[in-house]
């Protein structure tokens, strides 16, 4: 059985656009040709498409912890590509930040 549910998601300063259940944000901006974030390795090793979440209910997938840290994953921050939504979401793009990778080295 499909699961046919499909979220919102607005990005400050972009269009509003539909996320498939099981889809990453970022290949969901891909998909309706949204631009907003760096693009980069696309599985959450390089830590550009940084965004922190301000409303809804999501899940992440796997991370380097050298671009996002568990402190900032408290905070709301994310990487776009691994970034599931499971309702609406309300991200603001996030300059990429080279602290999480600082503090562990």
């Amino acid at each position: 059985m499909s699961d046919d549910r499909n979220f919102t998601i607005r990005l400050a300063d972009a269009p509003t656009f539909g996320c498939r259940a099981g889809e990453s944000v970022l290949a969901a901006m891909q998909r309706h040709g949204i631009g907003g974030l760096v693009l980069g390795c696309r599985s959450g090793g390089c830590g550009v498409c940084r965004v922190h979440v301000q409303a809804g209910c999501y899940r992440l997938g796997p991370v380097g912890r050298n671009h996002l840290s568990e402190q900032d994953q408290e905070n709301g921050f994310a990487l776009a590509c691994r970034l599931f939504p499971e309702a609406d979401l309300e991200i603001v793009a996030a300059p990429y930040s080279k602290t999480a990778r600082t503090n562990q080295q």
